[in-house]
């Protein structure tokens, strides 16, 4: 009698999502950081609806738009570094409580038509009280995945983190033009409220999960003729008797000279480890992320003005949410994959592929269908791009900065946010809506130089760094 063996597929073998959501607690943490996170996708653009609306004024509404992502972003390395120094939940549960009475407050405020000035005051004291959801997931995944010897899925859990965030950015302005228009013009701006308590509440409640704080333990550096190094290597008896002079006599000064390049390199390393963008290649990285980020709030303020002329912006929501979509669909094809070759230059590639899709988009911007389509294609590259940038910063700085740096990263693109939120207001108050998408194009490719720089940085240095350690072998 024959009959066929049936053969289940090794752990290697299944899906990578499949893998990492087998992992314990990775579910929980994954999902509430997710709903935690809606604020950032629709707290921005409420901000300008509604006091478009208020005051009939975009240059106003980006303005305090941009003042509040500016705080955001001036706040968020501060709080990476607590969240690092203390840990998660310590710092997370204070911080939480918060920041929801400061969205509560400033959202009533608006809706009781407080002054200008006032409301601005309140924007910034929000901003104050944000917190990067996304890098505390981010250091989650990473600490999970090294204690389960599962490291080959970190580029599927960062590209898994930006399909989350991208899938945020398609439902969050459909829901906040919805509300808008639908509801009330200030409505939108309680729902993330409420979104942030909760997720918040349930991701800092998840103790499994949460990485262990760590600390740098510094180390004196020990000199080659010390008694008791010498006494072990057994060149000396303890009562201090030569025990084998010709070999002290031979490896005496090659032991000396190794040790002074070991300990020569262990300061080094101990400068180098007390600010984060003192690392190669981060600085032109924030740079890089501070020119294309101003693309996206430039496009969402320019398109929402043109929608609002041609009188559709009960689609606004869905048009704004078309590059979300094919970044999702990127994000998820990027996290399948194993990818050869440095960061670096996929993120050269992916920036210049953006600044071809930005310039179609200003050409087909008074069709929607094809701008929509326009939007759709190019957006397959935005997500392997933030996920690029958050895996150069994770092989680049150290294990127990690694939510700072990842903070930096969010910090530099919430500048760049800000920064295309207040010129685009600007630029649609002294020109048009074309002039703003055009504008958009011409951010992204700014950023390119400062990346070439940023991969020219790194590779130097960390062929420097290497050819410092083979000294000392």
């Amino acid at each position: 009698m024959s009959g066929k063996t049936t053969t289940t597929p090794t752990t290697r073998q299944r899906s990578p999502y499949a893998r990492m959501f087998a992992l314990p607690g990775a579910k929980a943490f994954c999902l509430s950081a997710a709903l935690a996170r809606l604020p950032m996708s629709m707290m921005s653009l409420g901000i300008v609806l509604a006091l478009n609306h208020l005051y009939d004024n975009w240059t106003i509404a980006g303005s305090m738009s941009g003042a509040y992502i500016l705080a955001v972003a001036a706040v968020t390395p501060f709080y990476a570094r607590l969240f690092d120094r203390f840990g998660q939940r310590k710092v997370g549960r204070v911080a939480l409580t918060v920041q929801v009475v400061a969205m509560l407050t400033f959202a009533f405020a608006a809706l009781a038509r407080v002054p200008i000035p006032l409301l601005f005051a309140l924007a910034l004291i929000m901003g104050a009280t944000q917190f990067s959801f996304g890098a505390l997931v981010r250091t989650r995944w990473t600490y999970l995945l090294e204690r389960t010897d599962n490291m080959d899925l970190l580029n599927t859990a960062y590209a898994l983190e930006s399909a989350i965030d991208e899938i945020i950015f398609i439902f969050g302005p459909i829901l906040a033009a919805t509300l808008a228009t639908s509801v009330h013009p200030v409505s939108q701006l309680f729902v993330p409220t409420a979104a942030c308590a909760i997720g918040g509440t349930v991701f800092f409640s998840l103790k499994r999960s949460e990485p262990p704080v760590l600390r740098v333990v510094e180390t004196n550096p020990v000199a080659a003729d010390d008694m008791e190094l010498r006494i072990a290597r057994g060149e000396f008896d303890v009562d201090g008797t030569t025990a084998n002079a010709g070999v002290a006599a031979a490896e005496g000064a090659a032991l000396q000279d190794t040790m002074r390049k070991r300990n020569a390199l262990a300061a080094s390393s101990r400068t180098t480890t007390r600010n984060v963008l003192l690392y190669a290649g981060i600085l032109p990285l924030m740079l890089t992320f501070i020119c294309f980020n101003m693309s996206f709030t430039t496009f969402d303020v320019s398109i929402t003005a043109a929608m609002e002329h041609d009188h559709l912006d009960r689609f606004l929501g869905l048009q704004l949410a078309m590059i979300a979509v094919g970044s999702c669909i990127g994000a998820l094809y990027f996290g399948s994959r194993q990818h050869r070759g440095p960061h670096w230059r996929r993120m050269i590639v992916c920036l210049s592929i953006l600044v071809v899709g930005f310039a179609c988009m200003r050409a087909t911007m008074d069709n929607y269908f094809a701008l929509g389509a326009v939007e759709l294609l190019a957006g397959l590259v935005v997500s392997p791009l933030f996920a690029t940038g958050n895996l150069i910063v994770r092989e680049t700085v150290p294990e127990q900065s690694l939510t700072e740096g990842l903070s930096w990263l969010t910090t530099a693109g919430q500048i760049g946010a800000s920064l295309g939120s207040l010129l685009g207001g600007v630029i649609l108050d002294h020109l048009d809506s074309h002039a703003g998408v055009m504008m958009t194009w011409v951010y992204t490719a700014a950023a390119i130089p400062f990346a070439l720089f940023g991969w020219w940085v790194f590779t130097h240095k960390n062929a420097d760094i290497e050819q410092e350690r083979g000294d000392t072998l």
